[in-house]
């Protein structure tokens, strides 16, 4: 088949991947100058069914809304989709949630290690994840979703401060440090870093990219159709992002017109994240995708001779701030913030503010802060927290769209299960609750 894959994100890349391992004809569109150049640049990069799995979303859902800069004003839309989310926390809800997430990130943390062994892939990931509790109180507040992980048989230790000081060395002593619960399942990786690998392996495929260009619209059909138009690279720049050289070094991978263009294809998957709602809304599907920004630093690791353990050795969180910490390789990578709406320059400097708080907090002085380089970006959430894969509906169009924090955790998975579907082959786990009847439930 003749497939058209719209959006070059992490979860657009592996999707290509493995339609082009099928032996489908893939051409990739990017409006973007590279792969993995905007909500999967540089973000937390952990993953696992312990990260992925929502403990306790009632909690959760209470931390989310209580983190949201509320004194913005917010739009109607907005609101409405907080109005969702929050019902989606409710108790009834949860257990079906929490299968479906299972479900997906189990299977595409399996499919993920397949492929780097397959494909022999050298990239920086490692495996462990530890969640820190600074006090007796953070710990009880969490027991609850200890009971969830037993239930859904996800292994995890709880640790108290010396265990976790066994688990990550590198800990500083001089913050207090209750407990701890390491998730040995779960890791950490270069999510961009992954993205270029398998665009490299899709091309090797046959596979075509098409970067900075936009997709205008979509005609559905036997044969849907796709209107494209190639931008110039500085024009590219108005959608956000980095905003540094990865959102130029890219050209596209074969001559375009000039002007709008229309393509068609067998088969069209939209992977748009935030782009999708525009594509799809003419055609009677309205998508409740948010955009939750989120906040990162990336700093090199400080190299001290008679300090082996400097810095954190794999993934940690800090259940008090919700922050992420992870090792890429030589350098260190600090995450969180969850902010809907316009926002504001001083929400932002908050949230920065906080990531480096915690970073001094557990690794004072591990990374060369000077070289600290931020980024912003815009997450595309559903407000029930699983995404939307298989048949959009619409004649043609087929969706793997709306991951929010967890694009890095599903995106194997949720290629190969959409790849599968297309094949007229059975997933190889049950996609129940992952199509879009359940935004008519």
């Amino acid at each position: 088949m003749r497939i058209a894959v719209i959006g070059a994100g992490i979860v657009g890349v592996s999707t290509a991947y493995e339609l082009a391992a099928d032996g489908h004809e893939l051409t990739v569109f990017e409006r973007r100058g590279s792969v993995a150049a905007e909500a999967s640049f540089a973000n937390a990069g952990i993953g696992g069914p312990g990260y992925v799995t929502p403990w306790s979303p009632a909690r959760r859902t209470r931390d989310f809304v209580g983190s949201l800069r509320l004194r913005t004003a917010l739009e109607p839309a907005t609101l409405g989709w907080m109005g969702q989310r929050w019902r989606a926390g409710r108790v009834e809800r949860c257990a079906a949630t929490r299968a479906r997430m299972l479900r997906l990130a189990s299977f595409s943390r399996e499919r993920l290690h397949a492929l780097t062994r397959s494909l022999r892939l050298d990239w920086e990931h490692s495996d462990g994840c530890l969640v820190l509790l600074r006090t007796r109180r953070d710990a009880a507040a969490l027991r609850p979703g200890l009971d969830v992980l037993r239930e859904l048989g996800i292994a995890f230790d709880e640790l108290d401060a010396e265990g976790c000081l066994r688990v990550e060395p590198g800990l500083s002593r001089a913050t207090p440090l209750h407990a701890g619960i390491h998730l040995a399942g779960d890791e950490a990786g270069n999510c961009r870093q992954l993205a270029w690998l398998m665009r490299e392996h899709a091309q090797r495929l046959g596979a075509r990219f098409r970067f900075h260009t936009t997709v205008r619209a979509l005609h559905p059909g036997a044969q849907p159709g796709v209107t494209h138009e190639q931008l110039g690279a500085d024009e590219t720049m108005r959608f956000g992002g980095p905003g540094d050289a990865a959102s130029r070094e890219g050209l596209a991978t074969q001559p375009m017109a000039l002007g709008p263009v229309t393509d068609t294809f067998d088969a069209v998957v939209v992977c748009a994240a935030l782009g999708s709602p525009q594509l799809l809304a003419p055609h009677g599907l309205a998508l409740p995708l948010a955009a939750v920004r989120g906040f990162s630093i990336t700093a090199p690791l400080r190299h001290i001779e008679e300090h082996f353990d400097f810095g954190p050795r794999s993934a940690l969180i800090d259940d008090r701030h919700a922050v992420t910490i992870s090792r890429l390789g030589k350098r260190v990578r600090v995450a969180g913030g969850a902010q809907v709406g316009a926002g504001s320059a001083r929400d932002e400097t908050r949230a920065f503010a906080t990531l480096h708080k915690v970073l001094n907090d557990w690794f004072p002085g591990a990374v060369h802060i000077r070289q600290a380089q931020q980024w912003r970006g815009a997450r595309p959430t559903l407000p029930d927290g699983p995404p939307l894969l298989g048949a959009s509906g619409i004649d043609g169009v087929w969706l793997n769209l709306g991951h929010g924090t967890n694009g890095f955790a599903l995106a194997c998975g949720s290629a190969r299960v959409l790849a599968d579907q297309i094949g007229g082959r059975a997933p190889a786990i049950d996609v129940e609750g992952l199509g879009v009847s359940r935004l008519r439930d």
